[in-house]
């Protein structure tokens, strides 16, 4: 155990940061950093790492990835457990649970832990059950938004939520309307507690607008003018976070441009998109980048847009708004314990027209940058972090 601990905790994740996807489930791996530097606890994540039989495309990048490490002060462990894409939901909780017990044995063994914890409610959730039955501890699990809305939607899902709710000693979610949710679909509303994200408050900040967009220009190689509304969309590129609604309001802001920061699997369907509605040399798509370059985007633009199908409650709308930019979202997960007065922006319809009324409401109406910063004053990583050690502290 590192010196000044006095609890240990084995974290179970598959949203987790590797080497193949540096970005993927950065928030995981910043609440958990919290909870190691800021208090007693002591965390060891295992990152189960799905790879086929045989490895093909994206999963001979993946396996590289396969490979234990410190990273964010804690110890991570990725052990490998056999999937069947597309195909294997149902057996997938099982089947990490299977790869990952000989080492849970092992490392409790050599320093016992007090807790086993899922930072993701499926599969995560059911093969942590599975891991702390074995090991004669307590669990934990918590819940952000698209584990509960689609595998709730699923038979076999559902009853292995509800499972798995119901045996946990504590459950957290990252809103109150997740919360909710959550009870909707048949879990113990007052056994789920809220766990807000947390925010780098050293990098995302309101910077100086004066000479920003000239610079961003330069740096992206995209033309920027002074008097275009700037819109910036930060998310994976999939039909649920709405980017499609953003380009086609765009079709109708002459001088708009839009900066989508993300990658995903809607990206060709998005470009074809930019070129039937005329705008295609107005939209910029960025891929995935390095959280520094995320400041300046959102400091120089007049909004960030994310008309989302579903959320629990997005990183990147508390990252905006610290960086003094207001929102245009929509009526998801979390967005009304977020958008809590003017200054940081409109919750819209999930429609085009709507999207566009509020991109020219918002941008039509001057902030101050750092009034709209103040309504996430707030959230921090070692908020979270303590927060997070405070509910783990009344589960053992």
């Amino acid at each position: 155990m590192s010196a000044g601990k006095t609890r240990r905790v084995l974290s179970l994740s598959t949203l987790f940061p590797n080497s193949a996807h540096p970005r993927f489930g950065i928030f995981v791996a910043r609440s958990l950093g919290a909870l190691q530097r800021y208090t007693h606890w002591d965390v060891t994540v295992v990152n189960p790492i799905g790879l086929p039989p045989v490895g093909f495309g994206r999963y001979r990048q993946l396996a590289k990835a396969a490979e234990d490490g410190h990273d964010f002060g804690i110890v991570i462990h990725r052990p490998v457990f056999r999937l069947i894409p597309k195909f294997g939901g149902r057996l997938n909780p099982k089947l990490i649970a299977k790869a990952i017990l000989p080492l849970a044995r092992r490392l409790h063994a050599e320093a016992p832990f007090d807790l086993v914890d899922a930072q993701f409610f499926y599969p995560d959730g059911p093969a942590a059950m599975i891991v702390a039955r074995e090991l004669g501890l307590p669990f934990a699990v918590k819940a952000r938004g698209a584990d509960i809305h689609h595998w709730g939607a699923r038979g076999y899902g559902r009853k292995a939520l509800l499972r798995t709710a119901s045996a946990a000693s504590g459950v957290l979610a990252v809103s109150e309307a997740l919360a909710d949710d959550m009870a909707t679909l048949g879990m113990e509303r007052a056994k789920i507690q809220v766990h807000y994200t947390g925010l780098d408050r050293d990098l995302f900040r309101p910077l100086d607008h004066v000479g920003l967009r000239p610079r961003l220009a330069e740096t992206l190689s995209i033309p920027i003018a002074k008097d275009e509304r700037l819109l910036a969309t930060v998310g994976a590129l999939i039909e649920r976070k709405g980017q499609a609604l953003v380009i086609k309001a765009l079709a109708h802001l002459p001088k708009g441009r839009l900066l989508l920061i993300g990658k995903g699997e809607d990206e060709a369907s998005l470009r074809a998109l930019t070129r039937e509605v005329g705008v295609a040399d107005r939209v910029h798509f960025l891929g995935s980048l390095d959280p520094a370059m995320l400041p300046p985007i959102l400091s120089a633009a007049d909004a960030m847009v994310l008309p989302s199908l579903s959320e629990g409650l997005a990183n990147a709308w508390i990252e905006a708004l610290a960086c003094g930019t207001p929102l245009v979202i929509t009526d998801a997960g979390g967005a009304r314990e977020v958008v809590t007065s003017p200054d940081a922006g409109v919750i819209v319809g999930r429609n085009c027209r709507a999207v566009l009324d509020g991109i020219e409401l918002v941008t039509a109406r001057p902030r101050s940058p750092e009034k709209v910063a103040e309504t996430v004053a707030g959230f921090s990583w070692e908020a979270n972090g303590r927060a997070l050690a405070d509910h783990y502290d009344r589960l053992v």
